[in-house]
């Protein structure tokens, strides 16, 4: 059964700011009623992740005119995410978001997701830890924009690799991992899939986000020591 994430209010809602690629859960009606009223099983909660503490952050930060000549083939790839709480495995798919994994694929030829902060960890009602701002603001990409893809019937369950934006056709550098299945409505280009440590990522979760609350810094500082792509 899909995890139901719990009401949020109106007035506490995520916010976004000015050029910030952010997202809000789309709640559905029935599902609600039924984890209110107790239905279904409950979640294990998983153990915090034990992360090494980072090093120096040195992002490269570099920024590009245009978006990357289409170099990649209609295929599927898979991302290795280095990071210091331990790696991420990705599968992504070429054929069905090839603009947006081709991207992924120049930024991580160019090292700049090298020692970068995954700055944003939501624990309630979205559930994604969000990694790829060089700055770790929330505001930060490689200079250019691309369009949304893959949208027709997007749905987010657990293991989703999808593209943070501020808006159709903006996406950038920054990207998403949905830890646990998520109610967000198709705007957000899925572009792979995590094939081993989601565990891990839901350690990260457990964790917590930085100073309490649920949509901050992660508590456990996650910091992304290289990202290599590879065709299958």
């Amino acid at each position: 059964m899909s995890c139901v994430p719990p009401p949020v209010s109106p007035a506490t809602s995520p916010r976004p700011a000015p050029g910030r690629p952010r997202f809000r859960a789309a709640l559905l009606a029935a599902p609600l009623l039924a984890a209110l009223l107790g239905a279904g099983p409950a979640h294990a909660t998983p153990a915090p992740a034990v992360c090494a503490a980072p090093g120096p952050a040195t992002p490269t930060g570099q920024q590009w005119q245009a978006e990357p000549p289409l170099t990649i083939e209609a295929a599927a790839y898979t991302a290795t995410l280095n990071t210091t709480c331990g790696p991420l495995t990705l599968e992504l798919d070429g054929a069905a978001a090839p603009r947006t994994v081709n991207s992924f694929a120049f930024l991580a030829g160019q090292k700049y997701f090298d020692h970068t902060a995954c700055h944003r960890l939501t624990t309630d009602g979205i559930f994604v830890l969000q990694c790829g701002d060089p700055t770790a603001s929330g505001t930060g990409g490689p200079g250019y924009r691309f369009p949304d893809e893959n949208l027709a019937g997007a749905v987010y369950p657990a293991g989703t690799v999808a593209m943070a934006n501020a808006g159709p056709g903006t996406n950038g550098s920054q990207f998403f991992l949905v830890y646990r299945d998520s109610q967000l409505p198709p705007n957000y280009t899925p572009f792979g899939r995590v094939t081993a440590g989601l565990e891990l990522l839901n350690g990260i979760a457990a964790a917590g986000v930085l100073g309490g609350g649920s949509d901050g810094a992660p508590a456990v500082p996650v910091v992304l020591d290289n990202v290599v792509v590879a065709k299958v």
